[in-house]
C-alpha cells in the first residue's frame, strides 16, 4: 500500500457465488453474483472485500497467479505419492507378509499336598464339583502371571483336568496362553514363576497351599505332556527343578547395614543375592537412594531389604526363615523412591511379593511409629491406652508400662511376665488369663503376650503358665487310664480343649513324638477329671499331645470380659466388633464390609459402581483407620459378586486369602434363611459408623420403622427394611458409610447375627433431626451366600 492510502495493486478479484436450490423464495431462485469492484480506497484494512450470505450451498474461488499454481501443484503431486506409497504398503502388509504368529500355548501340571485335597467327583468336568474348584485355580493362576515378569504377554489360564489320590494329594493340568507379538516365551520362564511361587516363605497366591516344587512340569503344547505331579519323576527341561538348600542364619557382615536393631542374616535375600559379596557389589544403587533423600526411612527399608533379618528355625522346619519388610512399609519406599531404582531391581520389588503383616515376626513394619504418629499431628494417641502401633511402643513406653512388662492389649496397663496366667486377673479385661492353653505347630511360635494375634487350629497343646510355656506329656495318660479308654478320654480332652478355644468340631486327636529339645513338659493329674490339673514334670518319652479342631464359633465378642451388651460402649475397642472391615480403594477408606467367612466378606453393590480398575484393600481387626496393631490384618480383594436376588445389591467380596482368626479377626453369625428382620428374638441391634473425623468407629443402636420414615432416604426395593435410632440425635457425630452393617444379638446374648448391609453412604444430617437407615435384607440372600462361599473357597 502506498502512501495516503492509495493502493498501488489492484486487489485480486474474489467471487462469491451462490446457488439456491430451494425454490420457494422468488428472490433467490437463480445464481446470484457478487463481486468486488475496483477500489482504491480503503476504510480499514481488515473491511471485507464482498459481502457474504449464509445461506445454502457457498463456494469461495480465488484466482492465483502462475507461481502459486505451480507451489499448488508440487504439493498435490506430494500428497498423491504418499497416498500410492501407504496403498502399498498395506497391499504388502496384508497380501505378502509373513502370517502372523499364533499365540503360544503351554500345557502345565503340579501337585497339592496340603491345603486341598482329591476326591473322585473331581475327576468329571462336567460335575459342579469340578467347575467350581477348576474356578479357584484358574483365578490364581491368572492372578499369579498377570502380576509376574510375563504379565505384558500373558493371555489367559484354563485349567484341563484334576486327578490325584483319593482323600489325598491334588494334581491340577492346565493351559498358559501368552501372545508371542510381545517376546516368546520359553517353558523355563513359566516354570520359574510358578516355582518361585511354591517355596515362597508366604505364598501370595498359592497362599494355604502347600506345592511341591518337584512336580511342577511345564510343556510347549505340541510336545506330549506326561503326569509328573502324579509321578514326581520328570523334570522341566532347561529348569532345575531340585529344592533349594536349607536357609541358615549367619552374622550381619555388610558394614553399610551395622545400625539395624538386629545382627543375623540369611541368604539369598529378595534381590537373589547369594552371598554378602554379591551385596557388596550393587550396594552404591541403593546408596545412592538413601543419600537422595527420597524416602525418610529409605536406610532402613535398603538395609532390611538387603540383609533381611533371620529367625531360627522351629520344629518341623527344614530351615530358618528371612524376615521381609512389610508390603505397606514397601509401598511408602516405592512411592519416594521407585521412580529411582535401577531397572534390573524393579521387578523382584514388587511390593505385591512380600508379605502383609499378620502379627509378630511375619514381617518388618515401618519403623519409628510413634514419630509418624506425632508428625501427623496424633500426639494425643500416645499412651492413650488405644494400641496403634504394631509393636506396641505407643503404649509400652509409657509411665503407667514399667520396662520388660506386658500390655494386655487393651486399656492404660500392663503386667508381668510372671504373673501372666497366675490364676489372678490383672488386666482390665482379664486376658492374662486367658489362651493359658493354645494350639500350636511349634513352641517358638507362641508369643508371651497376653492378647494373641492369631489362632492356630491344628497343632501341639502348648500351656502357659507363670510366663512360661510347654507342652503336655501323655505319660500320665498311659499309667492311669486303661488301654482301651485311651482314645475315649483323648477325644474327651480334646472335645473341651476345641471348645475352650472356641472351635465347634475336633479334627485331629493324636500323640506325637516331641520334634523340639529344651521344652518344659506338664502332666494331667487326673486325665477322668471333670476338671484337669496340670503339673510340672519330666517328659523322658517325648510323647506330647497333638489336636486339631474346625469349625470356629461365630460372631463372639471373644476378646471382652463381658457378653453382648454389657460393658459395651458407644466408641469401639479393639476386639468389640472383631468382624468389621474398612474397604479402602487406592488406600482411601470409602465403604465398610462384614466378615463372614475366612475369605469372604459381605458389602454392596454401589461401592464398586464406576470402580473397575482400582485397587482394592480390606483392612480387619481395627477401630481407628489410622491405627496400625498387631493383631491388624489386610487382604487384597481379588473379586467381586453381586447379588442375584431381586432387589437385593448385597454384594460378596473375595480376598486374595483367608485371614487368620483370632480375638480381633473372626467371622460373625449369618441369619436363618426364613428368620424375619429384625429377629423378634433379638434383645438388641445396633450399626456401626465412624466419628466426625472418620477416625473412631462407633455403634449406634436401632429398631425398626415403617418405610415412610426412608423414602427421602434412598429408593426403597422389595428386599429393603427401615430403621432408626431409638434417640432423637442432638448433633452430627458420625457417618454411616456404604456397606456398613446392621447386627442384632442372638438370644442368650452370645453372638451376634449379621441382618442387613446399608445400600448408601448416610451423612452427617442437620442437628436435632433423627436420620432413618435403610439396610437390605441378608436373609433372602442365604442360598446364594453359601453356595457362592463353598464354590469359590
Amino acid at each position: 500500500m502506498a502512501k495516503g492510502g492509495k493502493v498501488n495493486k489492484k486487489p485480486e478479484a474474489i467471487t462469491v457465488s451462490m446457488d439456491h436450490k430451494d425454490k420457494r423464495n422468488g428472490s433467490w431462485d437463480s445464481k446470484l453474483s457478487s463481486s468486488t469492484a475496483s477500489t482504491r480506497h480503503l476504510a480499514r484494512s481488515d473491511t471485507p472485500s464482498s459481502i457474504l450470505s449464509c445461506d445454502s450451498d457457498i463456494r469461495f474461488t480465488r484466482k492465483l497467479g502462475g507461481q502459486y499454481r505451480c507451489g499448488c501443484y508440487i504439493v498435490t503431486a506430494f500428497l498423491m505419492f504418499l497416498l500410492v506409497s501407504a496403498t502399498g504398503i498395506y497391499l504388502g502388509y496384508s497380501f505378502l507378509a509373513a502370517e502372523a504368529p499364533a499365540g503360544q500355548v503351554f500345557q502345565a501340571v503340579l501337585r497339592v499336598l496340603e491345603g486341598d485335597s482329591f476326591q473322585l467327583r473331581l475327576a468329571d468336568p462336567s460335575t459342579q464339583q469340578f467347575r467350581r474348584r477348576a474356578r479357584d485355580y484358574r483365578e490364581r493362576l491368572n492372578l499369579l502371571f498377570r502380576r509376574s515378569d510375563l504379565r505384558v504377554a500373558f493371555d489367559r489360564a484354563e485349567v484341563l483336568a484334576l486327578d490325584g489320590v483319593e482323600g489325598k494329594h491334588l494334581v491340577v493340568h492346565f493351559n498358559l496362553h501368552f501372545n508371542p507379538y510381545w517376546y516368546e516365551i520359553q517353558p523355563s520362564h513359566i516354570a520359574s514363576i510358578l516355582l518361585r511361587e511354591a517355596t515362597a516363605e508366604s505364598p501370595v497366591y498359592f497362599a494355604n497351599l502347600t506345592i511341591d516344587p518337584d512336580s511342577i512340569d511345564v510343556r510347549e503344547s505340541t510336545a506330549e505332556v506326561t503326569t509328573a505331579a502324579a509321578t514326581s519323576e520328570a523334570t522341566t527341561p532347561g529348569l532345575t527343578t531340585a529344592s533349594p538348600p536349607p536357609r541358615r542364619c549367619g552374622p550381619l557382615q555388610l558394614e553399610y547395614c551395622s545400625r539395624l536393631a538386629y545382627n543375623t542374616t540369611s541368604y539369598p535375600n529378595k534381590l537373589g543375592h547369594r552371598s554378602v559379596q554379591e551385596v557388596r557389589d550393587d550396594v552404591i544403587a541403593f546408596r545412592e537412594l538413601v543419600d537422595a533423600e527420597c524416602y525418610r526411612l529409605a536406610y532402613e527399608f535398603v538395609c532390611q531389604l538387603l540383609q533381611p533379618g533371620c529367625v531360627a528355625r522351629g520344629a518341623g522346619e527344614a530351615g530358618d526363615r528371612a524376615v521381609l519388610p512389610c508390603r505397606e512399609f514397601c509401598r511408602e519406599f516405592h512411592r519416594g523412591c521407585g521412580g529411582r531404582l535401577p531397572e534390573r531391581f524393579r521387578a523382584p520389588l514388587d511390593c505385591d511379593s512380600f508379605p502383609r503383616y499378620s502379627g509378630p515376626g511375619s514381617c518388618s513394619p515401618k519403623p519409628g511409629c510413634v514419630r509418624d504418629l506425632q508428625d501427623r499431628g496424633l500426639s494425643p494417641r500416645v499412651c492413650d491406652g488405644v494400641v496403634d502401633c504394631p509393636d506396641l511402643s505407643d503404649e509400652t513406653g509409657c509411665s503407667y508400662c514399667a520396662p520388660g512388662h506386658l500390655h494386655c492389649g487393651a486399656g492404660r496397663a500392663c503386667v508381668a511376665p510372671e504373673r501372666r496366667c497366675d490364676g489372678r486377673p490383672d488386666c482390665p479385661d482379664a486376658s492374662d488369663e486367658r489362651h493359658c492353653l493354645v494350639l500350636s505347630p511349634s513352641l517358638g511360635a507362641v508369643t508371651a503376650a497376653p492378647y494373641v494375634s492369631r489362632h492356630s487350629s491344628e497343632g501341639y497343646v502348648v500351656f502357659n503358665e507363670h510366663g512360661h510355656s510347654g507342652k503336655v506329656c501323655t505319660e500320665t495318660l498311659n499309667r492311669t487310664v486303661p488301654a482301651p479308654s485311651h482314645e475315649a478320654t483323648l477325644a474327651t480332652i480334646a472335645t473341651s480343649l476345641c471348645s475352650l478355644l472356641s472351635f465347634q468340631n475336633v479334627t485331629v486327636v493324636k500323640v506325637r513324638k516331641d520334634p523340639e529339645d529344651d521344652v518344659k513338659y506338664v502332666h494331667m493329674e487326673d486325665p477322668m477329671a471333670a476338671y484337669i490339673t496340670f503339673v510340672r514334670g519330666q517328659c523322658p518319652s517325648k510323647e506330647v499331645l497333638y489336636i486339631g479342631c474346625s469349625d470356629l464359633r461365630c460372631g463372639l465378642q471373644s476378646a471382652r470380659v463381658g457378653s453382648g451388651v454389657q460393658g459395651l460402649g458407644k466408641a469401639a475397642v479393639h476386639g468389640d466388633w472383631p468382624w468389621h472391615a474398612a474397604l479402602l480403594k487406592d488406600d482411601v477408606h470409602v465403604c465398610d464390609a462384614t466378615l463372614v467367612a475366612p475369605q469372604w466378606l459381605i458389602t454392596t453393590a454401589s461401592c464398586f459402581q464406576g470402580q473397575p480398575k482400582a485397587r482394592w484393600v480390606a483392612r480387619l481387626g481395627m477401630v481407628r483407620l489410622a491405627g496400625g496393631a498387631p493383631w491388624q490384618q489386610e487382604r487384597a480383594v481379588v473379586g467381586m459378586v453381586k447379588s442375584p436376588v431381586e432387589g437385593s445389591t448385597v454384594a460378596m467380596v473375595k480376598l486374595e486369602g483367608p485371614v487368620a482368626p483370632s480375638d480381633f479377626v473372626r467371622p460373625v453369625c449369618l441369619p436363618q434363611e426364613t428368620e424375619s428382620l429384625p429377629p423378634p428374638h433379638a434383645a438388641l441391634c445396633n450399626t456401626l459408623s465412624w466419628a466426625r473425623n472418620k477416625e473412631q468407629l462407633q455403634r449406634i443402636e436401632l429398631k425398626p420403622s415403617s418405610m415412610q420414615s426412608c423414602e427421602n432416604i434412598s429408593i426403597p426395593t422389595v428386599n429393603s427394611f427401615c430403621t432408626e435410632p431409638p434417640f432423637p440425635k442432638n448433633d452430627c457425630s458420625e457417618e454411616e458409610f456404604a456397606g456398613s452393617p446392621m447386627l442384632c444379638l442372638q438370644p442368650g446374648g452370645q453372638s451376634w447375627t449379621l441382618v442387613g448391609i446399608s445400600n448408601w453412604r448416610i451423612a452427617c444430617s442437620k442437628a436435632g433431626v433423627e436420620r432413618p437407615r435403610m439396610y437390605d435384607r441378608i436373609s433372602s440372600n442365604m442360598d446364594w451366600i453359601l453356595d457362592t462361599i463353598s464354590a469359590v473357597s
